[in-house]
């Protein structure tokens, strides 16, 4: 059980909830709402595209939910059938309790999503704490994953000191403290104006997690056989991709790595670089 609810009132959640559905309702393609209930909570998915085309795994970052896929599905829903998933415990529709991130709880949760959906290999694409998640099952059930995409993914690398620090101090700023964290993480980059309001909207009344992040051992990585592409940006102020790059390069066997000049911690519109490595 959590220690607190993770929203800040009643009211705050029904706000969020109502972009949420505002997000849905004008989805770009034809999808279906579904509940899979899991060890560790009932999750919400939203599955687009053809059923019979090869599953992809689409999975967000912390402090956010599955609209923020919202701008690729399209594309992604044209090659293969995309499940956009809710993390536990983050502002979405899936089950308010936090799983550890110290033990394999996500392992486990991810693993019966896959099996509530009649999946028994997927391909995985995660950002930062979603990277994490991928991370963590592709670590735990290596033979389940075909191909694994880790947009700044937490878990390689500890974060940067100083993104940590200044989470902290924003965190007792308020709504204004939210926007702040959301500037820092979108950096110089263009965001759609709703995207942002929906992002100052969830910091403004959500509690982020501020824990011990878990680190993976050389050990874990090393099962991490499968075609993976390392996505991040030269300006993230929270993962440190200089640092992230080269332990990869040294433990998986196939492994490949595009850092983008100039990017920032959110990484976005990146279908047309994934697509055709998921689809090689």
């Amino acid at each position: 059980m959590n220690a607190k609810p993770i929203y800040k009132s009643p009211a705050g959640k029904k706000e969020i909830m109502a972009l949420y559905d505002a997000v849905l309702a004008r989805w770009p393609v034809p999808h279906e709402e579904i509940y899979i209930p899991t060890r560790h909570g009932d999750t919400f998915v939203i599955s687009s595209g053809e059923r019979t085309a090869p599953p992809l795994i689409l999975l967000h970052g912390s402090a956010s939910n599955a609209a923020s896929w919202v701008a690729d599905v399209a594309a992604y829903s044209a090659h293969f059938h995309v499940l956009a998933v809710d993390l536990p415990g983050e502002p979405g529709k899936s089950a308010e309790n936090r799983p550890s991130w110290q033990e394999l709880d996500f392992g486990e949760w991810l693993e019966d999503v896959l099996d509530g959906l009649r999946i028994e290999a997927t391909a995985l694409v995660g950002i930062s704490q979603g990277g994490w998640t991928a991370l963590r099952f592709a670590t735990y059930r290596p033979e389940r994953v075909s191909k694994l995409v880790v947009l700044a993914p937490a878990g390689i690398a500890p974060a940067r000191t100083s993104f940590l620090l200044k989470a902290i101090f924003y965190s007792l700023l308020g709504s204004k403290g939210g926007e702040k964290m959301n500037q820092l993480v979108m950096g110089r980059q263009e965001m759609h104006p709703d995207a942002v309001r929906f992002m100052n909207t969830i910091m403004a009344n959500f509690h982020g997690r501020l824990e011990k992040e878990y680190i993976f051992t050389d050990e874990e990585l090393k099962r991490l056989t499968m075609p993976t592409l390392l996505i991040g940006g030269t300006e993230d102020a929270l993962i440190p991709v200089e640092k992230i790059t080269p332990r990869m390069e040294k433990l998986l066997p196939h492994f490949t790595a595009e850092i983008i000049p100039g990017m920032s911690h959110a990484l976005v519109n990146l279908s047309e670089k994934i697509i055709p490595f998921l689809s090689a």
